[in-house]
């Protein structure tokens, strides 16, 4: 998830989303870090200011009961949701005048057709939003992208994608587009995604990650090179997920071959019952202060956990856990 909101774009510089960061940080001043997260039970949104010497977290009510994936915005000041209970993309502005004014709800603004269904994750990429719809009865079981222009007042839908891989998280990198495939450990690029027609889609290249049950949350850092994804493992248990990180990605990928296995010696493992991760779908990475931002979804009925990465594997304890009833997305800003 989508890459999953923290990154810093400095003065005068480009804001950098979800993996992205400024290597020069130390030298500049940040003036915005937050983190969104939306819930699939509650109806609200919340944002946490993690900027600040003492980090405070709002909430947010919004017109969707049922949210997975969240993007912000900030050039327009705008969070994009998908909804899986209104079944479309629905964007909120004017999102720091509601912080000002410690607003209980945000406003809806505008929002898309109603294309999908099921929706699990969004990808962003520029005013490019791509949606993962997940297999179910209301779409006649059929695995689908969306691809949608974001315009100053609307979504236009440009194309879609049949695929036949259960979807759920997505993260796009340049041109790639990265999936996981739900109820396996395995991971998809589709490479020059936003060349191909509408249409029947097959994955670019296909790898399987050594020791994951059951992957759904995915982000990576092209600046740092690292990729992270999360382990729901089985779904009925609060206790069993886990992180798995790894670095030197693109090295590791390209030298694994299609429908090969990326061993547990290219991993950091994240597990155990100090990790309180039981259903982890989504995920955020600062690159910058090297920290892990989890919706977990099971654990306590939901959870954002925020972990620092460790240099080896083992059962670490979140650095920071915040109970957020139904927590189903994170997304990183830093600017």
């Amino acid at each position: 998830m989508k890459n999953k909101s923290l990154f810093t774009a400095v003065i005068l510089s480009s804001v950098l989303f979800m993996s992205c960061s400024d290597e020069d940080n130390n030298q500049q001043m940040v003036s915005e870090v937050k983190l969104f997260t939306s819930s699939n039970t509650s109806g609200m949104v919340s944002i946490s200011d993690l900027v600040s010497s003492s980090p405070f977290t709002q909430s947010f009510s919004v017109n969707s009961a049922d949210a997975d994936g969240i993007h912000y915005y900030p050039s327009s000041d705008e969070i994009v949701l998908a909804s899986r209970s209104n079944n479309r993309l629905e964007a909120y502005g004017n999102v720091k005048e509601a912080m000002m004014n410690n607003s209980s709800s945000l406003t809806l603004s505008y929002s898309s057709t109603s294309d999908f269904t099921n929706a699990r994750e969004i990808a962003v990429s520029g005013n490019t939003v791509i949606v993962a719809q997940d297999q179910a009865e209301s779409n006649g079981n059929q695995n689908k992208l969306f691809v949608y222009e974001k315009l100053a007042s609307g979504f236009t839908l440009q194309r879609t994608f049949n695929v036949d891989i259960k979807l759920w998280g997505i993260h796009f990198d340049g041109s790639t587009l990265y999936a996981v495939v739900d109820l396996t450990g395995d991971l998809v690029a589709y490479n020059n995604f936003l060349t191909n027609p509408s249409g029947p889609l097959m994955p670019s290249k296909r790898v399987t990650i050594e020791g994951l049950v059951r992957t759904h949350g995915i982000t990576y850092s092209s600046i740092e090179n690292t990729m992270v994804l999360t382990d729901v493992a089985a779904a009925t248990s609060d206790s069993d997920g886990g992180i798995i990180i790894i670095a030197n990605f693109s090295s590791v990928f390209s030298s694994t071959a299609n429908n090969g296995t990326i061993a547990m010696a290219n991993q950091i493992r994240i597990y155990g019952a100090n990790a309180k991760l039981g259903n982890p779908v989504d995920v955020a990475y600062d690159n910058v202060t090297k920290m892990i931002y989890v919706a977990e979804r099971a654990n306590g009925g939901g959870r954002v956990l925020t972990f620092s990465v460790p240099i080896a594997s083992g059962d670490f304890a979140p650095v920071m856990n915040r109970l957020e009833p139904g927590c189903a997305a994170v997304f990183l800003v830093r600017r």
